[in-house]
């Protein structure tokens, strides 16, 4: 572990996973469940922006900016379209709404497939300046981009969610959706605005993210599974907490291959995943519900 080549490695893995995470916590604060279409939203925006540049020619930034507006709309559908309809037909259950959501991740998938194909498309990069080298590190403008990114996105929705007046009304719905609409809060307006910014946050790290290894339009089920894992071992205590699982799971992405090959980080994320769920269920950070 003394690669520090390595350590950029997991760290960029780490904000990937901590900002599917992070879209995940804002859904789970604001409609009190897991949208699991998360993933495919990432996926969306890396390989909507690439198939735009490869097949139309679009300059980058026009490509990114449509395929984060296709995603935003996908997650607008996602629940005025299925998750909404769902919950007030099942009274509000969350078991029916996770099975919805779940239908939303292949049902995106599958769209995906038919309309950009199956073959991984290179990412593309949105800034173009030449490689930093910090002592023994050479750091690519994609990894600058995906780290200041994170922190950047991090801290404003930490800011965001303390210091403004959606913010703390969307705590409200997350801790009583029933007592948030007694006292007369908007509670179908903030659902839709949690909704939205985590269709923001999962597109721009699927197009961050992209340039490192591509994208498929199988993507979105594992990256939904890896930004699950990172808010169940982060928790919801705090908004920084997917970040903190988000990157444990890098560390295991990156460092478990290298010292034991093959699929290791598989099994010890799932290894990982195991141990959370018998014994930490809530993750490291527990959310405090007010009374």
């Amino acid at each position: 572990m003394t690669d520090p080549q390595l350590w950029l490695s997991a760290v960029e893995m780490g904000c990937f996973f901590g900002m599917l995470a992070l879209a995940y916590y804002l859904v789970q604060v604001g409609a009190g469940f897991f949208n699991f279409a998360i993933g495919p939203y990432a996926m969306m925006g890396g390989l909507c922006t690439s198939w735009l540049v490869i097949e139309y020619d679009l300059g980058v930034w026009s490509a990114a900016g449509i395929a984060v507006a296709v995603t935003l709309l996908l997650a607008a559908v996602t629940e005025l379209g299925v998750v909404r309809p769902v919950q007030r037909r099942s009274g509000g259950g969350e078991l029916p709404a996770l099975v919805a959501v779940a239908a939303v991740l292949f049902a995106i998938q599958q769209f995906a497939g038919y309309l950009f194909g199956h073959p991984t498309l290179p990412g593309q990069n949105l800034a173009t300046f030449e490689p930093v080298t910090v002592g023994e590190i050479v750091v690519q403008p994609s990894s600058f981009l995906l780290i200041g990114v994170t922190l950047f996105a991090f801290g404003l929705v930490a800011v965001w969610i303390r210091s403004t007046r959606t913010g703390r009304m969307l705590r409200a719905v997350g801790d009583s959706k029933q007592a948030a609409s007694l006292l007369g809060l908007p509670v179908n307006r903030i659902r839709l605005i949690a909704f939205l910014l985590a269709g923001f946050l999962a597109a721009l790290a699927g197009l961050l993210f992209a340039p490192k290894a591509g994208v498929h339009s199988l993507s979105g089920l594992h990256w939904s599974l890896s930004g699950f894992l990172a808010v169940v071992i982060g928790g919801t205590g705090s908004v920084w907490a997917p970040l903190f699982g988000g990157m444990l799971l890098g560390l295991a992405e990156v460092f478990l291959p290298y010292y034991f090959g093959g699929q290791s980080h598989v099994y010890g994320m799932l290894l990982i995943a195991l141990l959370f769920f018998a014994f930490r269920p809530q993750g490291l950070f527990v959310r405090m519900v007010r009374a």
